[in-house]
């Protein structure tokens, strides 16, 4: 067996090991992203702060919105009740996030059923519309 002039267990062979291995792992990690089974750190941290990020502006616009119906209820019950309906509002939303949709061209769900089977109008053509025009008659 030829070692190309290099003896066996050498420097050489041993940082050859090395590369292979770890080019061997590197070559089996790669694959577990491609699969699905290894996220990268700061994809996670990402994640997290877009959620968190949708979290904060969630709750901080309940008060915006539970102060004008708050503040004409006497009843602290009412109030809390209101109080719980918006909190819970905010998070059935949030359970519903997607990190990888970009709210600002999100298309707007509808649920209005009654709507389910209309039909999209009909391209508007360019004729004219009213009377034809005259046509000029020539002289004789």
């Amino acid at each position: 067996m030829s070692t190309g002039g290099v003896k066996l267990g050498s420097d050489y062979d041993a940082a050859r090991t090395r590369k292979m291995n770890a080019e061997a792992e590197l070559a089996e990690l790669e694959l577990e992203r491609v699969h699905g089974t290894l996220v990268v750190t700061e994809d996670v941290v990402d994640a997290w702060n877009d959620v968190l990020t949708a979290m904060k502006a969630k709750l901080l616009s309940v008060p915006t919105k539970a102060a004008p119906v708050v503040s004409t209820e006497h009843d602290s019950a009412i109030c809390k009740d209101i109080l719980e309906d918006l909190i819970n509002e905010a998070l059935e939303e949030l359970a519903n996030y997607d990190p990888k949709t970009d709210p600002t061209k999100a298309s707007v769900e509808r649920t209005d059923e009654s709507n389910v089977d209309a039909k999209t109008t009909k391209k508007a053509n360019s004729k004219r519309v009213g009377r034809p025009k005259k046509t000029t008659r020539l002289a004789k």
